[in-house]
């Protein structure tokens, strides 16, 4: 138990606690912004969903990985679908998509399930590397991707398969079929939004009209997509919540204006449904400022470089894979999200982790930082 003791990874954990109490603190400041009681209780419940977490935390760090990877990975992949299936007929549909199942998000729970699943497989004795392999893991990456933007919900979709598709590299699978077939993606990615910029930039209505009709995406998409071309063209519509992040961000200069005191989220210029969740990283760098933005950073740098370093040392393969696929599902959700508040990246609604409020992706990222805990923990252990 010394042993163990000793390997664990404290920089990773003490990182995580640090940015839950950075999220309940910019919770609570977004939501005295208005006399709601349920927003004003946010803190409260993100607190003690954080707490919760951290039960489900030690209690996975200090089970051996591998027992549950074996016992867990295809039960949780399968249930996960099952949740999935049972959103679209049974969840109530709240803004235009079905993501809720009673009080929490199916979607949340698939993201750890499809990367045990993934490093359970390609983590053993490569079983199948060649186009069977590479089937197999697009397959499974494949049917809840799909089953979640049916929902829809592209937001966790663009989290999810640059995580899992990581891993598949990482594992070697059929690198040259993947690696083209990855190339081709964003190409593909990047033409979609070249076509939205062809179609804005185009005079003739009939033509506009005849390209959107094409294109494989819902219209609350494409005026995501027309947002982040040109904020401008609709400055107190769809353009209105980046340009007031922004203006947040660019007035918190240096040192902020003190915690609680941010001016946008009381003029009601950033609403506190997403001060709290899409935007709590503007309400943050508005108060905070230059220096707390940095730190909040630092912290997740120092998340993700210990997680890396777990994966490094991992005692096999399954243990590297599910370290990778959850440090790069946390880099992916930080990246998107801070990108999309100073308008490089199109909104997509992902929560920043640990600070967001948001109950089910907490409780599912903890939990999943706790299997990484346990790498490190039984890393010198011989699998059995």
């Amino acid at each position: 138990m010394l042993k163990k003791l000793l390997r664990f990874n404290w920089i990773m954990f003490l990182s995580m606690v640090a940015l839950a109490a950075v999220g309940v603190v910019f919770i609570r400041s977004a939501g005295a912004a208005r006399a709601i009681a349920s927003l004003q209780d946010a803190w409260r419940v993100h607190a003690a969903t954080a707490l919760f977490g951290l039960i489900l935390y030690f209690a996975l760090a200090f089970i051996d990985y591998r027992k549950i990877l074996d016992l867990c990975s295809t039960p949780c992949f399968l249930a996960s679908l099952i949740l999935l299936v049972a959103v679209l007929a049974f969840g109530e549909k709240v803004y235009g998509g079905k993501r809720w199942l009673w009080f929490f998000q199916p979607s949340e729970v698939a993201k750890p399930a499809v990367i045990l699943m993934i490093a359970n497989i390609f983590g053993r004795a490569k079983p199948a590397s060649g186009l069977m392999g590479l089937a197999l893991g697009l397959g499974i990456i494949a049917v809840p991707a799909l089953l979640i933007l049916a929902e829809p919900d592209l937001g966790t979709a663009l989290a999810l398969v640059p995580a899992t598709l990581t891993m598949l590299v990482c594992a070697r699978v059929c690198l040259k079929v993947l690696l083209p077939l990855l190339a081709t993606g964003l190409i593909a990615a990047g033409l979609i939004l070249a076509t939205v910029n062809v179609a804005e930039t185009t005079e003739n209505l009939e033509t506009r009209d005849k390209i959107y009709k094409y294109l494989p995406l819902k219209e609350h998409q494409v005026q995501r997509l027309k947002t982040f071309l040109d904020p401008e063209a609709d400055p107190y519509g769809g353009g209105w919540n980046l340009k007031q992040a922004k203006i947040s961000i660019g007035s918190g200069s240096i040192s902020g204006k003190g915690i609680g005191k941010g001016e946008q989220k009381f003029l009601g210029y950033l609403p506190p449904s997403v001060s709290m969740n899409d935007f709590i990283f503007s309400v943050l760098a508005e108060e905070a400022g230059f220096i707390g933005a940095s730190t909040v950073l630092a912290l997740f740098l120092a998340m993700l470089l210990s997680g890396l370093w777990i994966a490094l040392r991992s005692a096999d393969d399954r243990g590297r894979l599910v370290a990778i696929g959850v440090m790069t599902l946390i880099f992916v959700h930080v990246y998107i999200n801070i990108a999309m508040s100073i308008g490089l990246m199109p909104i997509t609604g992902l929560p920043l982790p640990f600070i967001s409020a948001g109950k089910t992706f907490l409780v599912v990222l903890v939990a999943a930082l706790g299997i990484v805990q346990s790498i490190s923990l039984h890393r010198e252990e011989e699998e059995t």
